[in-house]
Parts: C-alpha cells; structure tokens; sequence
C-alpha cells in the first residue's frame, strides 16, 4: 500500500508541476521601484493584490502604493551576511496567511536569537516589535540555532521556512496553522541530509501541495543546485533533480492552467550567469530530469511572486555592494508574444478582396430592357381597335330591301 501511495504521488509530481518551455522570445522587464536596500523577499497581499517587499538592507517592510514605496513595519535588526561581498541583511522573506496577517522571516538577529515573526499589517506603519507573536528555533545541547529565515511558504496547514544555522543539516522549519493562530515552530526537514547539498534557501508549494525546495549549495560551487519535492504533511522527500544552476534564491509557479515554474538564480561566483529561469520536463540517460531555460538576465535576483495581474515581481540587489542599486522588477512574461496576436490583422485585407467582387454583382442593369418589351406590345392591342367601325358599314345597306 506504502509502494502505491508513493508512486501515485510520484505520478501527481511529474504529471503536474512541470510543462514544457513556453517557447516565447525574451520577456519585458520595468523597474517599479529604486533606490532599494539589498531587497530580499516578496508577497502579494490576497484580495488587494498590493505588493509588500522586505527592504531588507534598511531593516523595513514596504509596499508599492502608486509607483512609491510605503513604510508597513520598521526598525528591524541588522545583521551582515556574507565572507565577500558582504551584505547588510534584515527582514528576509514574507508570506501572508490571509489579508491582514503577514509572516517575516528575520535575517538580523543571531542564529539561535533569529526570529520568525508574525504581524497584522493596516493602513498605518508599525515597529518590527508589535508583532503578534514570534517563533526562535534556539540550540540545543545537541542542535545548532538556527537564524536567516530566507525563504516563507504558506498553506492552509502550514508556513514553512528555509533556515541557514546548522549547515549539517540544513533545515527547512514548520509552523502549524490553527484558525487564526500560528505555532509552534519547530524543525521538520533535514535537507542536508536527505540531498546531500548545503543551504535550503528558494521555496514554494506546487499545485499537487507539495513542498519544493530550491538548494542553493555552496557558493563557491557553480551548477551545484537542486530541485527537490517533498509532502507538506510528513516531510518525506519525494524526487530530487540537478538542475545545473548556480545558486537557487527564489522559485514560482506561475498562474493559468499550465502553472509553469519559474527559478530565480543569483549565481554568486559569476554574477553575469545570474538571471530568471524556467524549469521544464527532460529526460538524462532515460530517467527523468529537468531543464533550465534562460529567460532574462538579471543582476543578483533574490526573490520572486507573481500578481494579481499575472505579471512576475523581482527584487534584485543591483551591481552596488553599498546597498544603494536595489530595484523592485515587474516582468510580463507574455511581452515578446504580443506580435503573434497581431499577426491575423494581417490578414484582413484578404477578406476585403471579394468586397471588391461584389459591384460586378450589381449588373441587374440588364432588367430595363424587359420593362420596355411590354411597351411595344401596347401599340399591337390598339390596331384591333381600328377594324371594329368597318363591321358597322353592312348595317347601312339593310334599309335598301325596305324598297
């Protein structure tokens, strides 16, 4: 029973969280946002579909309000992160459970200290300590703390988190979901040791409701990362494929039906390799695999969420180490694609060429001949007409007899 249950959910895995390239040319990418701090996470607000970004170098939470940048919360910790170059690092990722409840993952604190924190945002901005609850994952005798929680993906069950303390063992935390409220936190995945690869960093959920994890590996390593998937309810690893990228930030399905995945890779050793992927269905020695198309260059992307509109959200860090080349990206995907919709209107002045066929068809200019025919005939009907007085003249000769 255990066998059946694993391969039908292998099937639901391979069936459904990949498709084939989108086969369209280079997408379009607008700036909606400057002047950011090493930005590092992104969520879209349900029902608003308002844009929130972890300004993380500035230690604040923002939104996009009319093409500007709004404070939500503030005044959180700073920490630096990096042996070279270095970064300045303190909200990381964002995910919200519902409209007003946002979650945090915190990057300026210690591991150990680190906070994973949780907020009900409004109208009016707030300190990074009125949250409404926090969660540490603090050492134990036996258990590095944990700290740098990158990557947040929420379920109905569950929010999940990519922790980078213990590189032994590189844990992904779980919070469970009650009602409205969330907790405890607590360690649930051990990815190091299940893929042996370092550093869990990008994370989503797939369509099927599994937990997918972007690997980052190490650094130094190029083409080290993988693409695993594991059950949100057990944290039982399902598949694991190399991908050939370099260092995995950020991972999004898309919207519509195919529901394509998309991957954000920052490449650290050679930022120039950097840019947005798609993660596509292959086949390596016969068995199942993946493929990497690069979509767009970018320079030290981070995180990734798509719209309400259907368009893709990037934040990028930006050639600058100062923290001063931050940018907020909006991506339409289908940009390039928009000329194939055109192509038909080429084809209409075919449809207007029997348009000019149809004067031809007003020659039923050959009917007036028949109106005239009958007025030849009229003046044949009047020549009877003159014979009738010659039949009176025999009336004339009957009063002779009388004689």
């Amino acid at each position: 029973m255990m066998k059946r249950n694993l391969c039908a959910a292998l099937a639901m895995v391979v069936a459904c969280v990949w498709s084939v390239g989108v086969g369209a040319a280079e997408p379009t990418a607008t700036t909606t946002l400057k002047g950011l701090n090493n930005p590092c996470g992104i969520a879209i607000q349900p029902e608003t579909g308002v844009v929130f970004v972890s300004d993380s170098g500035a230690g604040k939470v923002v939104k996009l309000v009319d093409g500007k940048a709004v404070d939500v919360i503030t005044d959180f910790p700073i920490d630096v992160y990096g042996k070279g170059p270095k970064y300045n690092i303190g909200p990381l990722g964002l995910a919200f459970i519902d409209q007003k409840t946002l979650v945090v993952g915190g990057g300026g604190l210690v591991d150990g200290e680190e906070l994973l924190r949780i907020y009900e945002v409004g109208d009016e901005a707030i300190k990074a300590d009125k949250m409404v609850n926090s969660f540490k994952l603090e050492a134990t005798d036996e258990i590095k703390g944990e700290g740098n929680f990158y990557g947040v993906a929420v379920t109905k069950e569950a929010v999940f988190v990519t922790c980078n303390g213990d590189d032994t063992k590189g844990w992904v935390g779980k919070a469970a979901i009650n009602g409205t409220k969330v907790g405890p936190f607590e360690r649930s995945i051990a990815t190091k040791e299940a893929v042996e690869v370092d550093a869990p960093v990008g994370v989503t959920i797939s369509p099927a409701n599994h937990l997918v994890v972007g690997q980052m590996g190490e650094i130094s390593v190029p083409g080290d990362s993988l693409l695993t998937y594991y059950k949100t309810d057990t944290g039982e690893k399902l598949l694991s494929y190399e991908t050939g990228l370099h260092d995995i930030t950020a991972l999004a399905y898309g919207p519509g039906e195919t529901r394509q995945l998309y991957a954000l890779d920052f490449a650290w050793n050679d930022v120039s390799k950097g840019g947005l992927f798609q993660i596509v269905r292959d086949q390596k020695d016969g068995k199942p695999a993946v493929r990497c198309i690069k979509l767009l260059s970018l320079m030290k992307p981070t995180a990734m969420a798509f719209g309400k509109d259907g368009e893709l959200y990037v934040t990028v860090i930006g050639e600058s180490e100062d923290g001063t080349t931050g940018e907020l990206v909006r991506i339409d995907l289908e940009g390039k694609e928009e000329p194939k919709k055109e192509e038909p209107k080429k084809e209409e002045p075919k449809k207007e060429e029997p348009k000019k066929e149809e004067p031809k068809k007003e020659e039923p200019k050959k009917e007036e001949p028949k109106k005239e025919e009958p007025k030849k005939e009229e003046p044949k009907k009047e020549e009877p007409k003159q014979e009738e007085p010659k039949k009176e003249e025999p009336k004339q000769d009957e009063p002779k007899k009388e004689e």
